[in-house]
């Protein structure tokens, strides 16, 4: 039964966390509505949902929970969808000439697993190579944080941060790596609390055996204050 095949092609898909594409994928029509209307929305879809599973929402710790589900899902843990809340990438000549390469490491990120809609969270570390353009560091932890706001697989948010970063810097010396934890890993299913999932994307000179290992060896680097 095709029905059937569906729900298995599903459900492979959602346990083994595999992604589709490298893009988000979104709906012609996705921002036709408006911030308000789409909280609007997921404000009954959730009040719906909540009355199915048996809860009385008419209890005081209860009744306001879909208003917040809704906010919290459009203006916080989705605002990455909005392209409007993209963060401007400013850059600078690299006026001080420079060259090495420039390493933020320990970006924290929170994100959805897209099959479950349950957290990732973790950390990301980002470096890149100017080639005569440079970026503001808080740009960096802007970026991660942008991508990651949205229903996500890792593999992808990775690489949305490095095409992002050589788009902006004009070059393609740009890597990732992100080491997270997946709470459908953790939480249910296999329920696996001490696994995370390390995932890495290269570009241009990062390729290079030598320039990988030492971007691996900053990363390893101690930071005290």
């Amino acid at each position: 039964m095709k029905i059937e095949k569906d729900i298995e092609d599903f459900d492979f898909i959602g346990d083994n966390h595999v992604g589709t594409s490298a893009d988000t994928p979104l709906r012609k029509d996705a921002f036709e509505l408006t911030n308000d209307e789409k909280m609007d929305i997921i404000k009954d879809d959730v009040h719906h949902i909540m009355e199915t599973l048996g809860l009385d929402l008419t209890d005081d710790s209860l009744s306001g929970t879909p208003n917040r589900v809704a906010k919290m899902f459009v203006n916080e843990i989705f605002g990455g969808l909005d392209p409007k809340r993209k963060p401007k990438a400013s850059t600078f000549d690299n006026k001080y000439k420079y060259g090495e390469m420039l390493v933020e490491k320990n970006i924290t990120v929170y994100s959805t697993c897209e099959h479950h809609l349950l957290p990732i969270v973790g950390k990301a570390h980002v470096a890149y190579i100017s080639n005569g353009t440079v970026i503001g560091l808080s740009k960096m932890n802007r970026i991660v944080d942008y991508y990651a706001k949205r229903p996500q697989v890792q593999e992808r948010l990775t690489i949305q941060i490095v095409r992002e970063l050589q788009k902006a810097l004009n070059t393609e010396d740009v890597a990732c790596i992100i080491d997270a934890k997946h709470l459908c890993v953790n939480s249910r299913g296999i329920r696996d609390i001490d696994s995370s999932t390390v995932t890495s994307e290269f570009g241009g000179q990062f390729k290079n055996k030598d320039t990988k290992r030492e971007f691996l060896d900053y990363i390893k680097l101690e930071t005290e204050f």
